[in-house]
């Protein structure tokens, strides 16, 4: 009796030293996630509906960054309406030339002394996109895929031109022929952070008054092209 109250008293304590296994911890799913992201998008800038002799020169590119709020509108929150705000900065390398005579802005395709060695314009702006949103996402993941059409106003807030040849030098800043109000439509598509980016600005970047010296219409709009890049 004495030998088996000893076995079973040593059985207890090995019983007792095993280690307890305690369950997963549970990681809570959120039903009601947002995509509430940063944006920053660093584009190519062309011009299009120019008038007769202008034409893009060099690389001009562009950068935007901003925030975006995200109001799903399915139960599903795979689709979603994302207003925001945001600051672009957009540069030009063509052949319109942007001088003064007599205090006024002239514009013009004929160099006015021997060759250029610049010519561009650029643009800061205040972005107020608004997106229609369809991706995969779910609440476990924010690695999907998506494609997210937009139209964006804009207010100028500066711009500035030089242009610069073996003789003259011209520096114009805030010129009122740029359309302060800008509208365009976008569309980015892609994967997780990586997307595909495409702007097309509807309104001219120049007022109607603004003319080249042949009478037609500076007109010009913008297209843009690049990559979008969304951060939580």
């Amino acid at each position: 009796m004495r030998y088996f109250l000893i076995g079973l008293f040593l059985i207890s304590l090995h019983g007792f030293s095993q280690e307890t296994k305690l369950p997963a911890p549970m990681i809570a799913i959120d039903s009601l996630y947002r995509e509430d992201q940063f944006y920053f998008t660093f584009t190519y800038n062309t011009l299009v509906n120019a008038p007769t002799g202008v034409s893009q020169k060099k690389f001009s590119s562009g950068f935007k960054m901003g925030f975006l709020r995200d109001f799903p509108i399915n139960k599903q929150r795979n689709k979603a309406i994302a207003p925001g705000i945001g600051l672009s900065y957009s540069k030009y390398f063509q052949n319109l030339f942007i001088t003064e005579s007599d205090g006024n802005v002239v514009y013009g395709t004929t160099v006015l002394g021997g060759s250029y060695s610049k010519n561009k314009f650029e643009q800061v702006s205040l972005d107020f996109p608004i997106e229609f949103r369809w991706r995969t996402s779910g609440p476990e993941s924010h690695k999907f895929w998506r494609v997210y059409t937009g139209f964006q106003f804009s207010y100028l807030l500066f711009n500035k031109s030089v242009y610069i040849d073996d003789l003259y030098e011209v520096r114009i800043k805030n010129n009122k022929d740029f359309n302060k109000i800008q509208a365009g439509v976008y569309i980015a598509a892609g994967h997780n952070s990586w997307n595909l980016y495409a702007y097309y600005g509807l309104i001219p970047i120049f007022k109607s008054s603004a003319k080249v010296d042949n009478g037609e219409k500076v007109g010009l709009n913008a297209l843009h092209f690049g990559l979008m890049f969304y951060i939580l």
